[in-house]
């Protein structure tokens, strides 16, 4: 059994978006930039915010946070996006999702113009996915694929389960995996025989949001398992989807929570960022 490294995976992938800066600043005079806006004071949005900012700093991006208050109301936030669009300087924005229950993040990420949609959320790009031509892909989708492409792990000819069917995560990866010629299964709440399905995967990806829901008599022998979860457990301690301590003895490969698909979300976003400032400026 091989842990999969997402941390160093994700250095990897920053390192070659801070060459690629460099090169855009010394050669074309530009800097990528990125705007972040967190509506209220949820903790976990506050945690993935600050790191987005460090990973900017360590890259060489620019970086503007806009924090506004919970009580914001649609037409200000919608507002606050039309400025964004329109501003020369940057070239991502990313509305930190959940928003306070008042305002509709639908409209919010449709206002985003799709050539500055970080997140690949907007449905132009997520149309483009589909057709197999985007410009950018969803951050932990995409995150999940580097690290079985640094791990020379194929997906031709496998069979891919995905547990979650979720627009940001579940949908998505299915469409990558596809695009790879793998043989995908999407899984929800209502499959029946969820750990017969589960059973066949040659590549199990758990997006489901439940503390320790894989566990190992729904794993083959020899499989790659990839926890996309982050839950706590009983303890109150970080764990993902899979029931890591039983599961891992059964794995080729997997995935470790935390410092498996986490870091890879933000490297991700990293390389949304300057391809989109490449395709603004047209630089190849």
């Amino acid at each position: 059994m091989q842990i999969i490294d997402g941390k160093k995976v994700s250095a990897n992938v920053k390192e070659r978006v801070r060459l690629e800066c460099e090169r855009l600043v010394k050669e074309h005079g530009v800097t990528p930039g990125l705007a972040v806006v967190i509506v209220g004071d949820d903790p976990a949005s506050r945690v993935y915010v600050n790191n987005k900012k460090k990973a900017c700093e360590l890259v060489g991006f620019k970086s503007e946070e806009y924090a506004l208050p919970a009580e914001t109301t649609q037409e200000e936030l919608l507002s606050l996006v039309d400025t964004l669009n329109n501003k020369d300087d940057i070239n991502g924005i990313l509305v930190q999702l959940p928003l306070p229950k008042h305002l509709d993040d639908k409209s919010v990420i449709e206002r985003i113009s799709p050539k500055k949609d970080v997140d690949a959320f907007h449905a132009v790009n997520v149309g483009k996915i589909m057709l197999g031509e985007y410009d950018f892909l969803p951050c932990t989708p995409a995150g999940v694929m580097e690290m079985l492409h640094q791990y020379e792990i194929p997906v031709e000819g496998k069979q891919c389960v995905v547990i979650g069917r979720s627009n940001i995560v579940g949908k998505p990866m299915g469409m990558l995996l596809l695009h790879e010629n793998g043989t995908v299964t999407i899984c929800h709440s209502r499959t029946k025989n969820l750990k017969e399905v589960c059973q066949r995967a040659d590549i199990l990806v758990a997006a489901v949001g439940r503390a320790k829901f894989v566990t190992a008599d729904m794993v083959k022998d020899g499989a790659v398992v990839i926890d996309v979860g982050m839950n706590r457990d009983e303890n109150g301690k970080l764990c993902g989807d899979v029931d890591f301590e039983n599961v891992k003895d059964k794995c080729s490969y997997i995935t470790p929570v935390p410092g498996g698909v986490g870091p890879m979300t933000i490297a991700t976003l990293m390389k949304n960022t300057i391809k989109a400032c490449k395709i603004q400026n047209g630089i190849e």
